[in-house]
């Protein structure tokens, strides 16, 4: 059984790698590690007392209520197989504590790996950067991988979504600790994080995820106002991701265009960018790209955009299913009926409401709502308890990236959107269990 376990491990200190390639290497690894989980808790091989924790409590309640909800679904089969399958993902952060966090020299592996995939998407997003072609888009990137949907302006790094930025500010934090653990000269590891929180800075900017740049940089000023070390040094990190940004939008060609027409809606941003032509290279032609929409466009107009009216349409949703909701991920089913798809006016149907908590509101009610923060709280008050100043710090700023209420988030029960999120929330639960001798 040992031997097993820590085969577990070394697939779980994987995970970042993998999330790289996509979502089904990182799921199959999750759903055999949660098997084996619940192996061991039943034959009670080891004594985890993992029921003494709230948090553990809460999720197992807060899944037994996902389970009842679908009863009263729009498409029961549907919402029932969905929530039933959820037990994979929140059982994540037990099995990280419990597999992942009892071996001293996997914890420190893990936060190598972490440091090394977030590195790597970094310079990867950056060849790719440099790889750019007025015409064609962002070409390949160092392995010559290029999304199927040519042409593109958007980065996408190693992965075949556009969730380059995404991973990186989910990360980054977590990747300090390598930092913090192998570099003794003081003058040389505020020199490495000023630039390793540049750079990935300067990547969710650069990868046109909006949110992205938002939350990590809403968690870089968290982590300057409440670093008891240096904080006034780390100030530097964000005079070089503005530096960056300048350089890039003064002589980078992506950055090079004419807005032809802005509106909130999807795509509303009208871009034209200037080409040489085909047959002439003497003359200049232009090519048409449509964009997401500017932010403050769509803080102006917010009831015309994409975000206000899917989630205007899920509180009309809501409100014709107030107790147990519509049922899990039966957003999209039920936008295409008749009655709800004519509010539609400027998109079409979409898969879910774009934020976690009016999904749980919407699809589950809100009870189960109620009990998805109660567990979050719960997470709050073991990382505040459990860790030292500087990992308490991190884990905390992690948690703000990942649970800050008002954005647009992707799904909690789709494989990659869940696994990272679960995964990292794991990490944090877990981190006290590290032993950070380097002071």
């Amino acid at each position: 059984m040992e031997i097993t376990k820590k085969i577990f491990c070394f697939l779980l200190l994987l995970v970042p790698i993998f999330l790289i390639t996509g979502p089904a290497i990182p799921d199959i690894i999750i759903t055999f590690s949660g098997i084996f989980f619940l192996i061991l808790t039943y034959f009670k091989k080891y004594d985890y007392q993992i029921l003494n924790f709230s948090w553990f409590k809460i999720s197992i309640l807060f899944w037994i209520f996902l389970i009842f909800s679908s009863f009263f679904a729009f498409s029961f089969i549907k919402s029932f197989a969905e929530a039933l399958i959820f037990i994979r993902l929140i059982l994540i952060p037990a099995i990280i504590l419990i597999i992942l966090f009892e071996y001293q020299f996997a914890i420190k592996i893990l936060f190598v790996i972490i440091f090394g995939s977030v590195i790597f998407v970094i310079f990867d997003c950056l060849f790719q950067f440099f790889n750019y072609d007025a015409k064609t888009g962002f070409g390949e990137d160092m392995f010559g991988y290029v999304p199927d949907n040519s042409p593109h302006f958007r980065l996408t790094g190693p992965f075949k979504d556009l969730v380059p930025g995404s991973f990186v500010s989910r990360f980054a934090f977590f990747g300090l600790i390598t930092i913090y653990l192998f570099i003794k000269n003081v003058n040389l590891k505020n020199f490495l994080i000023i630039l390793y929180l540049g750079l990935s800075g300067f990547i969710t900017y650069i990868s046109g995820e909006k949110m992205a740049f938002a939350t990590f940089g809403l968690g870089l000023v968290v982590f300057i106002l409440f670093s008891k070390k240096n904080n006034f040094y780390y100030l530097f990190s964000v005079i070089l991701i503005f530096f960056l940004i300048f350089i890039s939008s003064k002589f980078h060609p992506a950055f090079d265009y004419k807005i032809i027409n802005s509106s909130p809606i999807h795509n509303g941003l009208i871009l034209e960018k200037k080409i040489e032509c085909e047959n002439n290279s003497n003359l200049n032609c232009s090519v048409i790209i449509k964009s997401q929409p500017k932010f403050l466009e769509v803080l102006k107009n917010f009831n015309n955009s994409a975000y206000g009216e899917i989630y205007l349409l899920a509180l009309n949703m809501y409100k014709d299913n107030l107790l147990f909701g519509i049922g899990l991920n039966n957003y999209n089913d039920l936008c295409q009926t008749e009655k709800y798809k004519k509010q539609l006016k400027n998109i079409d149907c979409v898969t879910h409401p774009h934020n976690f908590y009016l999904q749980w509101l919407i699809e589950t009610g809100p009870i189960c709502l109620f009990l998805f923060i109660l567990y979050l709280y719960y997470i709050f008050v073991s990382i505040n308890k459990n860790q030292t100043s500087e990992i308490r710090l991190l884990a905390i700023i992690t948690m703000i990236i990942l649970f800050w209420p008002i954005m647009s988030t992707g799904s909690l029960t789709k494989n990659w959107y869940g696994v990272s999120t679960f995964y990292l929330l794991g990490i944090c639960i877990s981190i006290y269990k590290f032993r950070f001798e380097n002071k």
